[in-house]
């Protein structure tokens, strides 16, 4: 065992190990490049951005995986998709890139909000709240439009809008889709449990909804395609509240299929299940 040592020992030769010199550069320099990586992700936190950064990081692993396990078909197929994708992501999400570069130019620090550390109990009060607003708004017919966040942040809608930071009441959400009101033509967000912008612009889906249906109906179902939103739309016309998600709309809901589906968020109810759209 000992001549086992011994051959370990003099094959590593040890004697010519050499701890390398750490200078302040040397650390400053990780510390800065760790400082910018965490702000960018912290900002891309708060956008449709972070959905991307989790599935270019699946893609990492598969690819390393691939490298160990010799795919080399798929590794081929995930390296090419990295050189083209890197120029589609900046074309994508120029609006994100403008953003952060914009802050970065005026000082302003890139910081979050923290998690959801609202109850159970009350996000049941903010939907309650949400509801009863919808149910005044549908009875004299005024239009609305209420996107409520999951799990796919909207920072990027709520900044097309006039921030609010309030807390959820059916009268502010009343109030705020009056007739001739500054923000009235816009979506509301709600967001961690809060109203955190009204007057935001949506994007508007491709998909042919029906003529009967207008902007409003338009934009809740492109928000809805590219996030997990919920989104409330109450129809100035005929007063009927309808709820886009996943990119289906469900029309001319009553009060418990409203509740069943924002109080399971994801659960849309059975009979309204098709023909709600036709894809071109």
């Amino acid at each position: 065992m000992t001549d086992f040592f011994n051959w370990v020992a003099g094959t590593l030769n040890f004697t010519d190990l050499r701890m390398p010199g750490i200078e302040i550069s040397s650390i400053a320099d990780i510390l800065i490049v760790a400082y910018l990586i965490y702000k960018v992700l912290v900002f891309a936190a708060r956008t449709r951005a972070w959905t991307l950064i989790k599935g270019i990081s699946l893609l990492a692993v598969v690819y390393m995986l691939s490298d160990i396990f010799k795919l080399h078909t798929i590794r081929w197929l995930i390296s090419n998709t990295f050189n083209v994708g890197l120029i589609a992501i900046i074309i994508i999400f120029q609006p994100e890139v403008r953003k952060a570069l914009e802050q970065i130019g005026k000082g302003t620090k890139l910081v979050i909000t923290g998690v959801d550390e609202n109850t159970e109990e009350d996000k049941q009060n903010v939907l309650d709240e949400i509801i009863d607003a919808c149910k005044k708004m549908s009875a004299v017919r005024t239009g609305a439009l209420i996107v409520i966040e999951n799990e796919v942040p909207l920072g990027d809608i709520e900044s097309t809008g006039t921030k609010l930071d309030a807390r959820v009441t059916n009268q502010l959400l009343v109030s705020i889709f009056e007739d001739k009101m500054p923000l009235h033509d816009g979506a509301v967000v709600i967001s961690k449990g809060r109203l955190a912008s009204a007057g935001c612009l949506l994007p508007l889906t491709e998909k042919e909804i029906g003529a009967e249906h207008g902007t409003r109906h338009r934009a809740a179902v492109g928000i809805s395609e590219e996030s997990d939103a919920h989104v409330i739309i109450v129809s100035n016309e005929t007063g009927h509240i309808s709820i886009a998600t996943g990119g289906r709309l469900y029309k001319n809901l009553s009060e418990d299929e409203i509740r069943s589906m924002l109080y399971g968020m994801r659960k849309p109810p059975k009979r309204k299940l098709v023909s709600f759209f036709k894809t071109r």
